[in-house]
């Protein structure tokens, strides 16, 4: 193709998504909940009235960002919806990294993050984690055009307490502070805690964990009403009809059952916790995992063959192969039989090995 052709044409490097099997397999390679949305989102499904689909959506996602509000105690313009918190992520470095100074993150973390860097020109340094893959707090006091850092971080699953949150977010008070809290539920406190105390803080969360709806694709904001205004601006200027009739619906109805939210929560918790045992028993080794997923090697196996090995017994999970991580597997806490199930072909398939 003409060369000067492309050189006016934005490329980027697309971020790769887990693999989506359209046949029956047990999977868990994309973290999603393995437990049915609340039971009022099955209701609404069955009495949505269908004509209310030919007429455009609520622009100001009303209904959703109302009960998100009630759910969390603030006031509905410190919420800011979107399609899945990728949405809600790629408008805030839209909106929010605008300076010549590189925004921060770490070398291993949610693999979007240089995505929308790149795509939006906008500058950025990884900081490496530490051997132990932590976060090293120090790096992040250096100046900067904005931090992002998910907790607990993808893929790791390592919670960092709210106290070592607090202390990047003080020492960056110039510049916008985004902690991604895609998996903050199966974790412990939230930064939602610091809203009132730092305006320069977003907090960010979705609907495609611990609520069991990712097909729906619904993520969300809260912050400061003036910074939830900005980004209200930059939707607006961008796609004014973001959130679907049935998402608004559903959506509600998921944030409104407490009582099944917190039930999955500690199914998923607990199941965790007894993987880690069947995990070790096995001879595996991982960082603590307070997410809903276990990043595991066991340095006797090679991963790529582990993956290779399990995805043909019909048992996703997720390898990247990635520098410094080329020998992990992110293991996405199932139903406990389908742990079950992955944990008695790793038995079958170790000892054939023996």
């Amino acid at each position: 193709m003409n060369e000067k052709l492309l050189n006016n044409i934005r490329q980027v490097e697309p971020y790769t998504p887990g693999e989506q099997p359209q046949t029956k397999v047990i999977k868990l390679n994309t973290n999603e909940n393995p437990y049915p949305p609340a039971p009022g989102v099955a209701r609404a499904i069955a009495q949505m009235d269908v004509d209310r689909l030919r007429l455009y959506p609520d622009p100001t996602a009303d209904s959703l960002v109302s009960a998100l509000a009630e759910n969390y105690g603030v006031e509905k313009d410190q919420v800011f919806v979107g399609v899945g918190s990728d949405d809600v992520l790629s408008m805030c470095f839209l909106t929010f990294f605008n300076s010549e100074k590189p925004v921060l993150f770490p070398d291993i973390t949610y693999s979007f993050y240089d995505v929308w860097a790149n795509l939006y020109r906008i500058p950025f340094e990884r900081q490496p984690l530490d051997e132990n893959f932590k976060i090293k707090k120090e790096d992040y006091y250096k100046e900067n055009g904005g931090v992002i850092f998910p907790n607990p971080n993808a893929p790791t699953a390592i919670y960092e307490e709210l106290e070592f949150v607090e202390d990047i977010i003080a020492h960056n008070q110039d510049v916008i502070v985004i902690v991604d809290e895609a998996y903050v539920d199966f974790a412990g406190r939230s930064a939602l805690e610091l809203i009132d105390k730092y305006d320069n803080l977003i907090v960010v969360q979705t609907f495609s964990k611990s609520r069991s709806m990712a097909g729906m694709r619904i993520g969300y904001a809260i912050s400061n009403p003036v910074l939830i205004k900005y980004l209200n601006d930059a939707k607006y200027s961008f796609n004014s009809y973001t959130m679907n009739q049935t998402s608004l619906c559903y959506g509600v109805e998921a944030v409104k059952d407490k009582a099944y939210f917190e039930e999955t929560v500690h199914k998923i918790v607990e199941t965790r916790e007894w993987a880690k045992g069947e995990l070790r028993r096995l001879g595996f080794v991982f960082p603590d995992s307070k997410a809903n997923f276990i990043f595991a090697m066991h340095p006797e196996y090679d991963a790529r063959e582990l993956f290779e090995a399990l995805k043909a017994a019909g048992i996703y999970v997720r390898f990247w192969g990635s520098r410094r991580i080329e020998q992990y597997l992110r293991i996405t806490i199932g139903t406990r039989e389908e742990m079950e199930t992955l944990f008695a072909f790793l038995t079958t398939y170790m000892n054939k090995g023996e």
